[in-house]
């Protein structure tokens, strides 16, 4: 069972500090068009990029699906390229398939890291218990 404790921690306790994109929303967008052309993208502030602590069986799995074990947590949502989410709510990310210093890509989406943010560690019952609704 997930406490509450751990989700606190998880969303306003201390991480490393990563720098993410330090140049213009535009030219993060247009590095992401030219990268996964034609792929639904949302520009994030205030991220997390969350590690998950996983037994070597949960990673083998994962793996063989395609999936990363991570995900990624955002307090401010910028810009929505398919207007599924308005700009200052927050999103959590499902499973990653690729990361870069500057994107998180899962199967339908590349989450583009707008500024700095953190990097921690959560069990997936922490990172997956924040749902919108």
């Amino acid at each position: 069972m997930v406490t509450l404790e751990e989700v606190s921690q998880l969303l306003y306790g201390a991480g490393k500090e990563v720098p993410g994109w330090q140049g213009t929303q535009d030219e993060l967008i247009a590095l992401a068009e030219n990268v996964f052309p034609g792929k639904a993208f949302c520009v994030v502030k205030q991220w997390i990029l969350i590690d998950l602590t996983v037994t070597p069986a949960e990673k083998e799995k994962l793996t063989g699906l395609g999936l990363l074990p991570a995900t990624l947590f955002a307090h401010e949502i910028v810009l929505d390229s398919q207007s599924r989410f308005q700009p200052s709510m927050w999103v959590r990310s499902n499973f990653g398939v690729s990361s870069s210093p500057y994107m998180f890509e899962t199967n339908k989406t590349v989450y583009l890291l707008l500024g700095p943010g953190l990097r921690k560690e959560a069990s997936i019952g922490a990172a997956f218990s924040m749902k919108a609704g």
